[in-house]
């Protein structure tokens, strides 16, 4: 970790890497904040956009601000819960937090919720972890130094076990698409189309990130704008599997700019081969 010309703060890949096991267990507390809350009596209440907000997801973000002030206090973050007092654009490093991404999920009271946590480093998310605490998993990675799945038991962490996105899917076996279970698009129906014999999985949240990083699922296209803290935790982790996210124009994504006011994303394509993005 450095100063870049005095004022803004810098986190490199080794620094990234030395965050990886206290980043790891802050998603793992900020999860079980989550589980502890009844979500048979929990607060509900509405956002300026209409979205959800619980308890549940205040709860887990005040533990991983907390966390974060902590483990690095120079570094700044920028939470869905916070963003009303965001001053984009962010430069050098800082933090994208989603506390609880799939509220709907989560209210409906499915499994497939995420605490997502990513450092995000010159506007590309550099380490990323994401925590399905009630699935009992946590995928994490950093670009350039692989991804791991690790499973939860009892509240404490497992072995961290590598994984790996894999090859696009040949001699005519069926693409395995990743589809959101609550926000579906028509965009993004017709492009899995253009998949040959494409197999549509529901998922949940980050959790689609999560199947696609370590091989389960092969593509995972949202075509509709999304906010960043959706995306950028999944973004690293899909990246250091060896996958590629790209726009829907095969451009680059960038992180923290806060365009037009807000921290959108236009949409984008997850991709397990990279080669099969090269292709598109």
């Amino acid at each position: 970790m450095h100063d870049n010309d005095g004022s803004v703060q810098m986190i490199d890949r080794d620094a990234a890497a030395m965050l990886i096991e206290p980043l790891t267990e802050l998603v793992l507390r900020a999860g079980e904040a989550i589980l502890a809350v009844n979500r048979c009596a929990m607060t509900i209440e509405g956002k300026a956009d209409g979205s959800p907000v619980t308890e549940a997801d205040l709860a887990a973000d005040r533990i991983i601000a907390s966390g974060l002030h902590e483990l690095a206090p120079k570094i700044p973050m920028l939470s869905e819960e916070r963003a009303g007092s965001a001053r984009p654009p962010y430069r050098g490093s800082f933090f994208l937090i989603d506390p609880l991404d799939g509220t709907k999920e989560f209210i409906a009271g499915r499994a497939e919720f995420t605490v997502n946590v990513a450092l995000v480093t010159e506007g590309t998310p550099l380490l990323g972890i994401v925590g399905a605490p009630a699935m009992g998993l946590i995928w994490r990675g950093l670009a350039g130094r692989g991804a791991a799945r690790v499973r939860l038991d009892g509240g404490r962490l497992g072995a961290a076990e590598p994984i790996h996105t894999r090859p696009m899917p040949r001699h005519g076996k069926p693409w395995i698409a990743a589809v959101s279970r609550s926000h579906g698009d028509r965009l993004s129906e017709a492009f899995i189309d253009k998949r040959p014999n494409a197999v549509r999985e529901q998922l949940g949240s980050a959790v689609k990130f999560g199947r696609l990083a370590e091989g389960s699922v092969d593509l995972y296209p949202r075509l509709a704008p999304t906010s960043e803290w959706d995306v950028a935790a999944g973004h690293a982790v899909v990246t250091a599997a060896g996958g590629r996210i790209t726009a829907p124009d095969g451009g680059v994504l960038k992180y923290g700019e806060g365009r037009d006011g807000g921290f959108i994303v236009p949409g984008f394509i997850a991709w397990g081969d990279p080669s099969a993005a090269d292709s598109y």
